[in-house]
């Protein structure tokens, strides 16, 4: 049986897109905003375009259902900065705290532009769930001027762009990735299966 995968609608984000990936990865996702639907699945993504403090403000009352729940959960680039502690993005803002870490700006520097777009590479441990099979270093799509700063231990995997960040972050079930999975081709698609099979 498909694994039940549930895409958190909460009017940011390109759901559609998302939706085409973890289909392609094998999984019978749903887009929802029934705190029912998304408690009782196998897995919950969250995605996210845009400004923290619009994301967080939009996520409303489901807060509390990411919060409350053992579930699986994915957090793809807005969405991953949303399980952090803290943004700075447009003033201090509070998010979930899923991941300890804040949200911060990249520096302004002569000749690199922000936002931080397209390809860059992610250095990754294989034997982490989320990454089997994958190399060490490999290629995906990124769009975006914050960067995570997470401690060390809850790094999955770091990038370079101005400075070195966290490309992906781990705190027991909550993973999340700050590049687009569902717009990096295979080495995505590999990534999404994983979180399909070995994490949920």
């Amino acid at each position: 049986m498909k694994k039940r995968i549930v895409i958190i609608d909460y009017g940011l984000g390109n759901l559609r897109s998302v939706l085409r990936g973890l289909e392609r990865a094998g999984a019978a996702p749903t887009i929802t905003a029934d705190p029912e639907v998304i408690a009782s699945a196998d897995g919950i993504v969250l995605p996210g375009v845009g400004a923290f403090r619009e994301g967080m403000e939009m996520l409303g009352d489901l807060k509390q259902t990411v919060l409350t729940g053992n579930t699986p959960l994915l957090g793809i680039c807005l969405g991953m900065q949303m399980l952090m502690d803290s943004s700075e993005e447009h003033g201090v803002h509070q998010g979930l705290g899923l991941v300890p870490g804040s949200v911060k700006r990249f520096a302004h520097v002569p000749g690199m532009k922000v936002p931080h777009m397209g390809w860059n590479t992610i250095r990754t441990d294989p034997e982490t769930p989320l990454f089997e099979g994958l190399r060490e270093e490999e290629y995906v799509y990124f769009v975006h001027s914050y960067y995570a700063a997470a401690a060390p231990e809850y790094t999955l995997a770091s990038t370079t762009y101005i400075r070195p960040f966290a490309s992906a972050v781990n705190n027991g079930p909550t993973y999340g990735v700050q590049f687009h999975p569902e717009k990096s081709g295979a080495v995505g698609l590999k990534i999404l299966e994983n979180f399909i099979e070995r994490v949920c």
